[in-house]
């Protein structure tokens, strides 16, 4: 029996994982969380129901009301008494907080998802009758500031390739797993810095998906849209030496179809992604904090340098929206001024006789 295709099992997984958390919450949310479902994809559902159960958590450990019940006991009356401010002290004191003996930290973006999630939330049970007031509609969404984009430049891209593939800077410890693992490891990010692909695509991809008659590579995209992407000549010599590695290696069982390996020969992980990515990093480009989306905005910066053309960065990087892609790259647009401040021509030059 064939293996089950990534996606499908990623899936399935977040229903498993989402399923026990609403064991957690009182039957309604599972009612809720049926509701979205034909609009949300499970790990949009996953982030959401965490972020449900954690502002119960708040509610029962920090607000008077709920003082003596636990998630469990909090019915849709006690929510329909909950007021804006109720909510605005939740993400105020998300920024913040101690749980267990440890310290977590939320930014913008991350209080901005939790808000996003209780407004999801309580807009299914007003509109379904079963609060008789949406809190939640209430309160604003936190202000996102923007921050300047982090990515490599030309230069650092080959010093980061050339650490990929000689191990240089790297301790002896590492050195040790890089000869093990340099052919695979330089095929996968020369992959994803010639197409610009999330590293859930990357991790994702079966041996089958690979296209080198066309030089392009199948894959999932959020949501469960399948998408090419088109890899370029040097990301394809990468990719064939390692196939001819791959051949040589027998995957656990399950495991038969993925593209890239872990050392312990299953799919490799979006974690092992990201790990190899910093270890890569910190000796050819420390002072850039370089994460597997990094990549993908080197991507983006450079084939927007190429082309001038957003709508085509924003259909490559599988952005549904060109003002996201818009966003990210904004601060090029001066650059690009720059370069065509004198293609408006006013008048034909002349030669002036003396």
């Amino acid at each position: 029996m064939p293996a089950k295709p990534y996606n499908k099992q990623v899936d399935e997984n977040n229903i498993l994982l989402l399923r026990d958390i609403l064991s957690e919450l009182p039957q309604y949310a599972t009612i809720a969380f049926r509701g979205i479902e034909n609009t949300t994809s499970t790990r949009t559902r996953l982030g959401y129901a965490r972020d449900i159960k954690t502002f119960y958590e708040y509610l029962c450990e920090n607000n008077p009301f709920f003082r003596d019940k636990t998630p469990l006991d909090i019915t849709t009356e006690d929510l329909s008494r909950l007021e804006a401010e109720d909510i605005e002290e939740f993400l105020h004191a998300m920024k913040l907080y101690t749980k267990n003996g440890r310290t977590y930290t939320n930014g913008e973006q991350a209080l901005k998802r939790k808000l996003s999630a209780l407004r999801v939330f309580f807009a299914y049970l007003y509109k379904n009758d079963r609060i008789s007031s949406n809190a939640a509609e209430k309160v604003d969404m936190p202000k996102i500031h923007d921050k300047k984009i982090i990515r490599m430049e030309p230069n650092e891209v080959a010093d980061f390739l050339d650490n990929v593939e000689y191990g240089s800077g790297l301790t002896e410890r590492q050195k040790k797993y890089h000869e093990k693992n340099k052919v695979r490891d330089l095929a996968l990010l020369s992959l994803m810095l010639s197409t610009g692909m999330r590293v859930s695509e990357c991790v994702g991809i079966d041996i089958r998906d690979v296209d080198f008659d066309n030089m392009r590579i199948k894959i999932v995209r959020k949501g469960g849209k399948e998408a090419y992407v088109y890899f370029s000549d040097e990301a394809s010599e990468a990719l064939l030496e390692y196939l001819d590695e791959r051949k040589k290696l027998i995957p656990e069982k399950g495991h038969e179809d993925a593209l890239f390996l872990s050392g312990q020969l299953k799919r490799i992980s979006v974690r092992s992604v990201e790990n190899i990515v910093k270890k890569y990093s910190l000796t050819s480009v420390p002072l850039k904090h370089i994460t597997p989306h990094k990549l993908r905005s080197t991507f983006g910066t450079e084939l927007y340098r190429a082309t001038d053309d957003i709508y085509l960065v924003a259909d490559v990087l599988g952005h549904s929206d060109v003002n996201t892609t818009r966003k990210h790259y904004t601060d090029m647009d001066e650059d690009r001024k720059r370069r065509f401040r004198n293609e408006v021509q006013l008048r034909e030059k002349r030669t002036i006789k003396p």
